[in-house]
């Protein structure tokens, strides 16, 4: 008899290993441009195109029903392993940017393959009364593992190739913790006996998954945006061009261990609260962030810190709130697929604000980069704040 305790941690470090490949290239970015001559914008498309490729994976995924007609931690297993395959081709034999590109991307479509599987078997290893607790687990995993490439470049001042590498070999033993360890729980629903694509549409006609939804890509316009461009914030509040070490270190510790920590409070608030309280608060702190941000630039370093510690924890503390709820008020014989359309289309969206923030901070300059992130929490608070119908997800306290 498997424990539910155990599968859940095995779940989570899966994705804390496989993750780290996801800003694999984007903490190396100034070494990148300095070899091969590369511009912003075409640094920034590094960063693009996993979201790109996640989106895109989740959408075939979507469409083959995978997650819900392939064994979940098998499907994990070989989209961890095709992952790390990826970002070693890129450390040993990729020289320019084209390459690089077409890689990155292979690399977020393989993650599409963790991510919102890691969801669907953790929702399998927890009833309702603690799935918010054990989802925040899970994405607080995430959220240390795509911090790894900061810590380990702020560790040592390695070459840009042995961080690829050492964060490819980490992605690899995700894998195989995923095939050896890893098995569904007893709360996983029958998946359909015939491919059923449509239902990625068909959830947007229900009150609830609906609602859901809108709150998560008010929420997916700011997290990667911000995770992708603080370490540039950070560094030009210091009076630099680019992270250094201690950027980088400060980096991990504010989004990466922060963000777990709110991941974690934010989990047990859906429990302990409901659903809705729990996200909306969390959108109200980070979205308050991203208006006070021109101020906190201008902060000295410590109080600049505490506040970037603040935004992490508040900025992914809704994001398992999110997938519990789907999990939840989706056709429970496609959940798989409901979190693989929710994540495609969250991620596609993030590609354009990741894109805008730069542009916004060549037009101005970086204290004001952030504000171009404040509509995705106010609207994200607008959707799970609309008077609550049936299908919606719990608001009340979870017994």
């Amino acid at each position: 008899m498997l424990d539910p305790r155990v599968q859940r941690v095995l779940i989570a470090i899966v994705q804390v290993l496989a993750l780290a490949v996801w800003f694999s290239v984007s903490a190396v970015v100034p070494s990148l441009q300095a070899d091969w001559d590369i511009s912003t914008g075409q640094a920034v498309w590094l960063t693009g195109t996993v979201q790109l490729g996640f989106a895109t994976g989740a959408l075939v995924s979507t469409a083959l029903n995978l997650a819900d007609r392939v064994a979940p931690h098998l499907l994990m297993a070989v989209s961890a392993a095709l992952a790390a395959a990826a970002t070693f081709t890129v450390a040993l034999t990729v020289d320019s940017f084209g390459p690089a590109l077409a890689l990155r991307f292979l690399t977020g479509a393989f993650l599409a393959g963790v991510y919102p599987v890691g969801m669907k078997l953790t929702a399998s290893w927890a009833g309702a009364r603690g799935r918010g607790t054990a989802m925040g687990l899970m994405i607080g995993a995430l959220t240390l593992g795509s911090a790894l490439p900061h810590l380990v470049g702020g560790l040592a001042t390695l070459p840009w190739r042995d961080v690829l590498r050492v964060t490819a070999a980490i992605a690899l033993a995700g894998a195989a913790v995923a095939l050896i360890a890893v098995r569904p729980g007893p709360h996983l629903a029958a998946g359909p006996t015939t491919l059923h694509p449509r239902y990625a549409i068909e959830m947007f006609r229900e009150a609830g998954p609906r609602r859901v939804n809108l709150g998560y890509f008010g929420h997916m316009w700011e997290l990667y945006a911000l995770w992708t461009w603080v370490p540039f914030f950070v560094a030009h509040a210091a009076g630099s061009t680019s992270p250094d070490t201690d950027d980088r270190l400060l980096i991990f510790t504010t989004m990466g261990l922060c963000g777990l920590l709110g991941c974690l409070v934010g989990g047990w608030a859906a429990d302990r609260f409901g659903r809705t309280p729990a996200a909306v608060t969390a959108l109200s702190v980070s979205g308050a962030c991203c208006v006070l941000s021109p101020l906190a630039f201008l902060a000295p370093a410590p109080i600049l810190a505490v506040f970037c510690g603040v935004w992490g924890a508040s900025v992914i503390a809704d994001s398992g709130v999110f997938s519990t709820a789907l999990s939840e008020v989706a056709d429970q014989r496609f959940i798989g697929t409901a979190l693989s359309a929710q994540t495609a289309l969250g991620f596609a969206l993030t590609v354009l604000s990741i894109q805008l923030v730069p542009v916004l901070a060549d037009a101005s300059e970086w204290q004001y980069a952030f504000l171009l992130l404040v509509p995705g929490p106010v609207l994200g608070v607008i959707a799970m704040s609309r008077r609550p119908t049936a299908g919606v997800p719990p608001s009340g306290p979870q017994s």
